[in-house]
Order: C-alpha cells, then sequence, then structure tokens
C-alpha cells in the first residue's frame, strides 16, 4: 500500500516531522519522505531513540533497522533527519514525543489512533495515517475457519474445522513482513476504537502484549522479547450453541438446576469448553438467575444484562469484593489458570456463590485433583460437586463427588476407615475413583472391575518406601500406571533414597512406574 493510499489528500508538507514508533516500523514516515511527501526535516525523539536501543539489546531489531532505512532515504531525498530531546526521561514515549511536537511547532505523524486523538485535543498538528483494507476479517473467517494466525518471516495461515477436528491451512506462499503486520495492527486498533463499547475495547495492553476484542473476534498481539517476533492471532468462536443443543439427559439439567453449585468444566484446549460454559451461563440467565462472569480476556457472548468482569484489569482482592457485595447466582470463571485463580474460585464457593469454573485438563480426575490439592479434603465436596469433561466438543463424562466414612480402597483393617470423597459416574452411578488422606497424603485410587489383588495393597507399601524420606507425595494407579506426584523439593532425596527400591517394588508387583513433579 502506497502512502497516498494511506494519507488522501495530504500534499507537499513542510515543516518538522516527529513520527512516532508506529510510523516508524510500519515505514510510513520513509515512504512519506521516498515519494517527496514530507521535505525539510524529521526529527527523532532521543527517548524513542532510547527505547529503539533497549528493545535491540532484547531481541528487536525492527525498529532499529527501519530507523537506518529512514535515515538511507532521507539523504537521498535531500531530507534532514535530527535528534532532538532528553534520552533520561520516565514514562510514556507517546508523551514525549507529543511535548516536543508541542515546545518546537512540530507535527506527529502516527498510525496510531489514540496517538492521533490525543495530539487533536492538545491542538497539535498530527498526519494520522488510517490503514484500510489491509484486512478483511469478516471474509476471511467464512467457510469454516475459527482462527488466523500471522507471524513476521511466516506464511499466513488458518486454523479450519471445528473444535477437536481441525486442520492448518497456508492462505499465501508470501511470508508475512513486519512492516505489513504493524499497518494490519493500526488497522485493527482503529476499527476497536471506532466501535469502542461492550463488544469492543482494549483488554489488555503491556509492553510485549496486547490484547484485543473487536465484536466476535479476539486478537491476540505479541512482541519481542516476549515473543521471538511479531505475532498477530484473530480467534473467532464459530458455534454458539444452547444447553438444547448439547442433547443432555433430563436428569442432569435437573440437577444442574437443583443441585449442582460448584461445577467444573474441563477438558484439552480447544475441545469447546468456553462455548458449553456460555450455553451454561445463557441458561441459568433464561431461568432469571443473575449471572457474572470472570474472564481474561472477555471473550464470551453474552446478554448485556450477564455482567462480564476482566479478571487482568481488577486489583488484588478486588473481584472477590464486589462479587460478595452484588451477589451473584452463579459466577463462571472462564479459564482458571493460577495459584490466585483457584484461591477466587475456592473462597467464593465456600462464601455460598455458585461457581462455574473452566480448566484444562487431560482427563476428569486430573481437574478434581487440581483443586483437591489446595484444600482439605473434607471440604472437597463442598467446592465441587459436579465435574463436566468435554471432549471434541460435546459432553462426554459427567462426575458427581460425594462424602462418606468407609475403609479406602488399598486400605485394609477396619479402624483405617477415614472420610473418603467418592467420585461417582452420574449416569451410570458407578463409584470410579476415591480420595482420602493416608498419613499427610492424599490419595486418589480408581475403583475397577477385575482389579488385581496386589492393588489394593500398592498404598501402604509405597509409603513404607517413601514415608521416611518424602512428605507432601500423592499418586493414582491407573491401567496398570503407579503414578506419583512428589514436590520439587523433595525429588533429589527421591531420585538418591527411594528411586531404586520404587522400581524394585514396581517390578514385584507388575505395574509400571511414573514419577512427575507435583505443581504448587
Amino acid at each position: 500500500m502506497s502512502a497516498s493510499e494511506l494519507l488522501l489528500g495530504l500534499g507537499v508538507s513542510q515543516g518538522l516531522f516527529i513520527p512516532d514508533e508506529l510510523a516508524l516500523s510500519s515505514r510510513l514516515v520513509e515512504r512519506l519522505v521516498e515519494e517527496g511527501r514530507i521535505r525539510n526535516k524529521v526529527v527523532i525523539h532521543k527517548y524513542l531513540l532510547r527505547d529503539l536501543e533497549e528493545k535491540l539489546a532484547n531481541g528487536d531489531d525492527a525498529g532499529i533497522n527501519a530507523l537506518i532505512s529512514l535515515r538511507a532515504v532521507c539523504d537521498r531525498m535531500g531530507v534532514a533527519l535530527e535528534f532532538l530531546g532528553r534520552d533520561d526521561l520516565e514514562g510514556d514515549v507517546r508523551s514525549a514525543l507529543r511535548e516536543l511536537a508541542s515546545s518546537i511547532g512540530g507535527t506527529i505523524v502516527t498510525s496510531d489512533p489514540i496517538m492521533a486523538k490525543v495530539c487533536e485535543a492538545m491542538g497539535i498538528d498530527v498526519l494520522y495515517a488510517a490503514p484500510r483494507g489491509l484486512i478483511e476479517i469478516d471474509k476471511l473467517f467464512a467457510d469454516g475457519v475459527m482462527s488466523l494466525h500471522l507471524k513476521e518471516g511466516v506464511n499466513p495461515r488458518v486454523k479450519r474445522g471445528k473444535p477437536g477436528n481441525w486442520y492448518f491451512e497456508e492462505i499465501s506462499n508470501v511470508p508475512m513482513s513486519r512492516e505489513k503486520l504493524e499497518l494490519i495492527i493500526a488497522q485493527l486498533m482503529e476499527q476497536v476504537y471506532a466501535e469502542y463499547g461492550r463488544e469492543s475495547f482494549l483488554e489488555v495492553n503491556k509492553r510485549g502484549t496486547t490484547i484485543l476484542q473487536l465484536r466476535d473476534y479476539r486478537v491476540v498481539i505479541t512482541r519481542p522479547p516476549f515473543s521471538d517476533g511479531l505475532e498477530v492471532t484473530i480467534v473467532k468462536p464459530i458455534v454458539h450453541r444452547s444447553l438444547e443443543d448439547y442433547n443432555l439427559p433430563e436428569v442432569l439439567l435437573n440437577r444442574l438446576v437443583e443441585r449442582a453449585e460448584g461445577i467444573l468444566i474441563a477438558g484439552p484446549p480447544g475441545m469447546g469448553k468456553s462455548t458449553f460454559a456460555q450455553a451454561l451461563a445463557e441458561y441459568y440467565r433464561n431461568l432469571k438467575r443473575v449471572v457474572k462472569t470472570i474472564e481474561s480476556p472477555r471473550d464470551l457472548q453474552l446478554p448485556s444484562d450477564v455482567t462480564q468482569y476482566s479478571k487482568s484489569a481488577s486489583k488484588e482482592g478486588e473481584l472477590y469484593d464486589v462479587l460478595l457485595l452484588s451477589r451473584p447466582d452463579y459466577t463462571v470463571f472462564d479459564e482458571m489458570r493460577g495459584p490466585e485463580d483457584f484461591e477466587i474460585f475456592i473462597d467464593l464457593r465456600l462464601a455460598g456463590i455458585g461457581m462455574v469454573g473452566v480448566i484444562h485438563a487431560t482427563t476428569p480426575i486430573d481437574a478434581i485433583q487440581r483443586i483437591a490439592n489446595r484444600v482439605e479434603i473434607g471440604v472437597l465436596p463442598s467446592i465441587i460437586d459436579t465435574v463436566i469433561f468435554m471432549d471434541h466438543g460435546e459432553v462426554s463424562k459427567i462426575y458427581v463427588l460425594e462424602m462418606v466414612v468407609k475403609v479406602p480402597m488399598g486400605l485394609k483393617k477396619a479402624d483405617l476407615s477415614r472420610p473418603t470423597v467418592l467420585v461417582r459416574n452420574f449416569l451410570t452411578g458407578e463409584v470410579e475413583y476415591e480420595l482420602y488422606v493416608f498419613g499427610e497424603r492424599t490419595f486418589i485410587v480408581p475403583v475397577e472391575r477385575g482389579e488385581r489383588p496386589e492393588d489394593s495393597r500398592i498404598g501402604s507399601l509405597v509409603s513404607s518406601v517413601l514415608g521416611r524420606y518424602v512428605r507432601g507425595y500423592d499418586f493414582r494407579v491407573e491401567d496398570g500406571v503407579l503414578k506419583l506426584r512428589i514436590p520439587p523439593e523433595y525429588m533429589k532425596i527421591y531420585v538418591k533414597r527411594c528411586q531404586r527400591k520404587l522400581y524394585r517394588l514396581c517390578r514385584e508387583l507388575n505395574v509400571n512406574l511414573q514419577v512427575t513433579s507435583k505443581a504448587e
């Protein structure tokens, strides 16, 4: 795209022109000089130069390379290139550029809609280039496209298909350039600010990371040093389903309405967890329940009477206070990742608020274990009562949790009875797992028909090997594999003191051993 297409109606301009970083890295100011649209002098703020130097030190050389190219063009066209201002400033580079323009009577050159608006408000001359037609999102996302992936130096690709059944497809054999990507980002930013409101907004804007919501599209932009190159990922939900579309059993719908108040929606990435959570939120809303969501980013497509809170925009403890005071019937927590997310979920659930949490997990029991490791075993069913596992966009398994007092699997003596959490298949009624505490450790034992007699002894045998040296471990036996999870601080002593004995024990019991580090 030529500069004449970008700056309609701009003739030959005299004076002092101060480009911002976007105008520099997208080669906008370079093209304007080359076409003779800008004459006299281009001014680079020394603070911007320092910022480009820091980025170069962190592996991002795009800005410096653009500046070198601009100097060559200015020399060839007879346009002066000068460096002004102080390089020891603090704060936003854009503010420093505006102050310099105001003090010397210069004109800001930018493709940033925010920069242009602020300059206009301050009475500073500005040349605003609004790139258009570089990308037509609605056309690109036709024919079952789930996401668009653009990265400098890589051919543009789309992910086509549906959750659980998709493939990558290259849509061009021409690699993306840094300059074109910068212009595409500028176009997306302009569209967001032109439609700013509930459906289009800036979710996160940090050094190296920007997340936008443009109507149905989530836009994730990463830059060096956070990523190894400039990358733009645009994702759109390809289906909007209601709870009725899942053809759930009537008994499950009744439970979701009458009993389920601590729900986990689990599954691997891209399997339809958020789509189901959105359908469940709308279902509760249609039942006249007060529904709120916690998201980062806010990309669930919900009616306007469902308030969506941004986790990334909140301060510590703010979400907890707001939700307790607003008293929703249900809160949907879309994608719980770190320890703080689990703490919020647990605290709000124990406070009596109905919670629906979305969590990444390869199996349903893995999702339960991520909560079980953070609470006393006795309160686990009060926090989670229903687990819904998604696979290829459909509900594949439903578990319910209940507490009993019994002699758990792996123990024999009657005086070893203790509180035990039963993980029951909701549709068949069969208990598939038991969770219990023995000593300081949490055990997760699958309950299977045809279980080998030696499986019931594994808990005590493992304890006899590890008990003197390792604290806080947990394990489960599944499909002939002893899956042992050990806290990181005990891994060295495990390898030195216990590993050989445990391997020998597993050979005697004819089971395989899998040892991993236990997450905090």
